[in-house]
């Protein structure tokens, strides 16, 4: 905000030629001091509703920013026999109930490049693997035509300034591996390269996208301690970011798992005790990085890990609600709520901070399919209106 818009005198309302509202944001306040008072309204739906200015101000870069729901999505009308769809990436608009397009992300690497359905897998999607870091998305793996790494490096994508920027290169670009973050930072590990490397599927990096890091000339990939054994390049998997430590499990389904710790302050490794690997029966993800949540993808039951105890606890729900959990592919846990994807391509959410927990389904456009969610500051758009 201007020094000059702020120590004007207040404004009457009146329109501009465009006709758009050009007024004081409350009468008889400066603006910088009304904005104050609007960001404690918790709820941005009823700012929207009060005028043209007030919904203008809640998507600009000056507001704070409120959680919106991003998702990854591939169109659904697509013969999965002969044509790869494409890939889509959007944010849904909390305040509208709508789903806006992201900005075209960089050329490189193209995303029509990025397999998602490949004849050889009639049965199996390829997964496509992002993350979500100090407020930011970023696409970090997937597989190319050839059935090689499709990225390497990754594209990030900025909420605040609604535009997307290319990362470092990969020290070793992969797929099928373990992705995940905490604390600003994501981590790839283990996968496969163009073929199997003994010495990629032992192998982990960090990339710390926190502003301090990103404004230094040396932000770069940083290599940590290798794994310890191979088992963890079988498949795409998500490394749960849980009180300075990366979780991480090595097979999806019913198959027999092994779990693995990783220590992000002692940069070393630990088996992952068998009392929390036993909840791993479906997605799994922390809220605030403090507290795990487990979404059965059989009995789409929630469970609540006690860490304390050691054990987990099956979170109430309402009638009904293990329903629409089942074939839980993913999830996201922010604010309170876990944000499901299903096999089914639907968007779930569960509030476990109710009780029972309440849950309901988020509309999704017409002819895409989710891939996978993440909650993210709402993106900037200042010429919303």
């Amino acid at each position: 905000m201007s020094t000059a818009a702020a120590e004007s005198p207040p404004a009457k309302r009146r329109r501009t030629d465009s006709g758009i509202e050009n007024s004081a944001l409350i009468e008889g306040l400066p603006d910088h001091i009304s904005e104050i008072c609007l960001s404690k309204v918790n709820r941005p739906s009823l700012l929207s509703a009060v005028c043209t200015r007030w919904r203008r101000l809640l998507y600009s870069p000056e507001f704070p920013s409120f959680p919106s729901l991003y998702a990854l999505f591939v169109d659904s009308n697509s013969d999965p026999g002969r044509v790869n769809p494409s890939v889509r990436f959007m944010c849904f608009n909390p305040v509208s109930s709508k789903w806006d397009p992201l900005p075209p992300p960089p050329p490189d690497p193209p995303l029509h490049r990025i397999l998602y359905r490949h004849p050889s897998f009639i049965s199996f999607n390829l997964p496509i693997q992002c993350v979500a870091a100090a407020g930011k998305l970023i696409l970090i793996a997937g597989s190319n035509q050839q059935l090689s790494p499709a990225i390497s490096h990754p594209l990030i994508f900025d909420p605040i300034s609604s535009s997307w920027s290319s990362g470092p290169q990969i020290g070793s670009p992969r797929r099928w591996c373990a992705t995940g973050a905490y604390d600003g930072a994501i981590y790839i590990a283990s996968g496969i390269s163009s073929q199997f490397s003994s010495t990629v599927a032992k192998s982990i990096e960090k990339l710390d996208l926190t502003d301090q890091n990103r404004n230094n000339r040396r932000f770069n990939w940083e290599k940590l301690r290798d794994m310890r054994d191979l088992r963890f390049s079988r498949e795409a998997i998500d490394a749960v970011g849980y009180r300075r430590k990366l979780l991480m499990v090595n097979v999806k389904g019913d198959a027999i798992k092994e779990g693995a710790i990783y220590d992000v302050v002692k940069d070393d490794w630990e088996a992952m005790p068998e009392e929390m690997l036993v909840g791993w029966r479906g997605p799994v993800a922390a809220m605030e990085e403090e507290i795990l949540y487990s979404v059965d993808e059989r009995r789409g039951t929630v469970r609540k890990y006690d860490d304390e105890n050691r054990e987990w606890r099956e979170v109430a729900v309402v009638d009904g609600g293990e329903e629409l959990l089942k074939g839980a592919t993913q999830v996201t846990a922010d604010s309170g709520k876990l944000c499901v994807v299903t096999v089914n391509g639907k968007i779930v959410v569960v509030d476990v901070a109710a009780e029972p927990a309440k849950i309901w389904n988020v509309e999704i456009p017409d002819g895409l399919e989710p891939v996978s969610v993440h909650v993210l500051p709402r993106m900037s758009q200042p010429d919303f209106c």
